[in-house]
């Protein structure tokens, strides 16, 4: 596999284990331990899990869980009036946040690619009009965060 492709199953790997972690009230480490052992790469219920980059899964559940109060900030700010982050669906909050703290801390990673790819993580879950609050959020975020990479 690519590096973009182990990247790429890093990333839906860090959005169910942060969608696990608020969900079931796991801890950080558990749940890394839990992924790394027995989903990614591995065959979960007759579902082929695909091989990822460790080190960036980790990368982002740990970023996310450290800096999610400011992650949090962010996304409000960019969500539409009146639709605070709370409301939002929990997968939907995963792959925001996870999203977000790639703008933020991972500058390895272009703007552009960071939104097509939770754009896709979100097209694995919704069909509707999800994946467009997913594209148009993070496409916000990477304006004001990230505006040389426009």
């Amino acid at each position: 596999m690519s590096r973009g492709e182990l990247r790429s199953s890093a990333r839906l790997g860090a959005v169910q284990a942060l969608y696990q972690m608020e969900i079931a009230g796991k801890d950080i480490g558990d749940v890394i331990a839990e992924f790394e052992a027995h989903w990614l790469g591995q065959i979960v219920d007759d579902i082929e899990m695909k091989p990822a980059e460790t080190a960036f899964f980790r990368s982002l559940v740990e970023g996310v869980v450290k800096d999610q109060r400011m992650i949090d900030r962010k996304i409000n700010d960019a969500l539409v009036s009146g639709w605070p982050l709370a409301r939002i669906e929990a997968v939907l909050r995963a792959i925001l946040r996870s999203g977000c703290f790639e703008l933020l801390r991972r500058k390895d990673v272009p703007a552009k690619v960071v939104i097509r790819e939770y754009g896709d993580i979100a097209r694995a879950f919704y069909e509707g009009e999800e994946v467009g609050l997913i594209s148009a959020v993070l496409d916000r975020l990477a304006h004001d965060m990230r505006p040389d990479d426009f």
